[in-house]
């Protein structure tokens, strides 16, 4: 059996691949067009799990070329979608960009998807649809907010978009996976996120701030109300998402799903500032960061952090890891990749 995963290449999308290999007997392979990723993601699956992925080298918005991935692979049974820009900053300083790839490459799945008859599909959404809600923790219940960043705009927008396509498919299953913040590492540190250019994303930031590769630290805004002033988020390592990937397909393939589109939160439960985050790196690590409180940034939810108690029900799905095992082996990962620091370094974000 033959699982699509498109992303292949990315942050979540590769430690996906690996859990798809480490703990099942399908075969995967990848589309990803290296347009936020490298190729070097595909050779650090090989070291860990022995095994070369097969990647499709295409821009998903270009149809034509998506079919031939499904000609040429007639046994695939079900589709991880991640492929997706997901930068807040730059979908606020570019959100055309982000209009078209995110939503663009969804529709020309899920037209594949109904024209090769495969009919178990997992899509990447994100917490970020639920904007700036009033009452904690979020469930999938909760309604949706006014989206904070054209970025969030894009994953209402897909679940917008699956929802009429399964009203329309009735005998297509698709399970939205709504998960929160990502971090960390896998446990070997052999792979782990690696964002071209400067990174948007705390932990990578942090990362590369304490081994010199930045010159400082920023923690956009302390004067929010929560219990430290900085905003709060649920964390949560990068492994226990994916491995979330993997029951959900597991689920749709035996049957447990009753809807034929379930939206499914992924978190803790817990959420952590972003001052006890960088406190957390400080213990793994005992490094001091290099850190200052800067203005608020545009497009940030003051807290978010999820029920996630469909997900334990549905898929049988707890995270194992928390904050302290995400920065510890973020840190690890950081030191795998030991990066020449830059001379006079530049500013990170977080």
């Amino acid at each position: 059996m033959k699982i699509l995963v498109t992303g292949g290449a990315g942050y979540i999308g590769s430690h996906t691949i690996l859990e798809v290999l480490e703990k099942t007997s399908w075969d995967a392979i990848s589309a990803d067009s290296f347009l936020r990723s490298s190729p070097l993601t595909l050779e650090r699956i090989k070291n860990i799990s022995g095994k070369q992925i097969k990647n499709y080298n295409f821009d998903l918005c270009d149809f034509k070329k998506i079919k031939t991935i499904f000609s040429e692979n007639a046994d695939i049974k079900g589709i991880i979608h991640f492929a997706a820009l997901k930068s807040v900053p730059e979908s606020v300083s570019n959100p055309e960009l982000y209009y078209r790839n995110n939503n663009e490459s969804l529709k020309n799945i899920l037209a594949c998807i109904k024209e090769f008859g495969i009919k178990n599909f997992i899509f990447s959404s994100s917490c970020s649809v639920y904007g700036n809600i009033d009452t904690l923790p979020v469930n999938e219940e909760s309604p949706l907010q006014k989206a904070q960043s054209p970025y969030a705009e894009t994953k209402q927008e897909g679940e917008r978009i699956i929802t009429e396509f399964s009203k329309k498919n009735p005998d297509i299953y698709s399970i939205a996976l709504r998960y929160f913040n990502p971090a960390g590492a896998h446990l070997s540190g052999l792979i782990g996120e690696a964002p071209l250019g400067k990174p948007d994303n705390i932990v990578p930031s942090i990362t590369q701030t304490a081994i010199g590769k930045l010159g400082q630290f920023n923690v956009f805004g302390n004067d929010y109300d929560t219990r430290d002033g900085s905003c709060i988020r649920d964390y949560i390592h990068v492994s226990d998402i994916a491995y979330a990937h993997v029951l959900a397909l597991q689920a749709l393939f035996e049957g447990k799903i009753k809807n034929n589109f379930e939206i499914i939160n992924l978190g803790t439960g817990n959420g952590i500032t972003v001052l006890e985050a960088i406190k957390a790196f400080e213990k793994v690590s005992e490094k001091k960061l290099n850190y200052k409180i800067a203005p608020r940034r545009s497009g940030d939810v003051e807290a978010i952090y999820s029920d996630s108690s469909k997900a334990k029900k549905i898929l049988g799905w707890t995270p194992k890891y928390n904050i302290e095992k995400m920065m510890e082996t973020a840190w690890k990962w950081q030191l795998h990749l030991s990066p020449i620091p830059s001379p006079k370094g530049e500013e990170s974000e977080g």
